[in-house]
């Protein structure tokens, strides 16, 4: 553990530097004869007050591993497509832009019960919908196999998105 970190007699050039060299900022106080564990957090929000900022610090904790398993296992970051790193990074962001779509989606559009809908899940129940054109006395009518509920979710989601008319 690197002491200056742990203390807090750091310079601020040096602490990214520092970082980036893997330094260790958590520590267990009895490898360093100690019963006091040092707790470093570091923020660029000023105006709060710091009991405000440590509690959403710690009601944050967690929340990336999430992110993280959605974009891994069910928006195909797991195993990148290509053996060049521009085609990579591209599909990495790509993914990263959908799974931001989705959850504005989400907190915008749909009812509280699917705030924790996972995007397969999400998939199945919005977007997959078989339906057929049918082309009937010089109209075309779009003939959904859906349920009237899957209708009133769809037609109360577009009712929330600011939409062109």
């Amino acid at each position: 553990m690197d002491l200056e970190l742990a203390t807090g007699h750091y310079h601020a050039g040096r602490l990214s530097e520092k970082a980036h060299a893997g330094f260790q900022i958590y520590g267990r106080p009895e490898d360093y004869g100690s019963s006091v564990l040092h707790f470093a957090m570091f923020s660029n929000i000023w105006d709060w007050e710091l009991v405000k900022l440590i509690e959403w610090h710690r009601e944050r904790a967690g929340t990336i591993e999430r992110a993280h398993d959605v974009l891994k296992n069910e928006l195909a970051t797991g195993v990148l497509p290509s053996k060049y790193l521009g085609a990579n990074a591209a599909w990495l962001r790509l993914a990263v832009i959908s799974y931001n779509v989705l959850t504005a989606l989400k907190r915008v559009a749909l009812p509280a019960g699917l705030l924790t809908v996972r995007p397969k899940r999400m998939r199945f129940l919005i977007f997959y919908t078989a339906g057929r054109l049918v082309h009937h006395a010089r109209q075309m009518r779009l003939r959904l196999a859906r349920e009237t509920e899957g209708i009133v979710l769809w037609l109360e989601a577009l009712r929330f998105l600011p939409l062109p008319i």
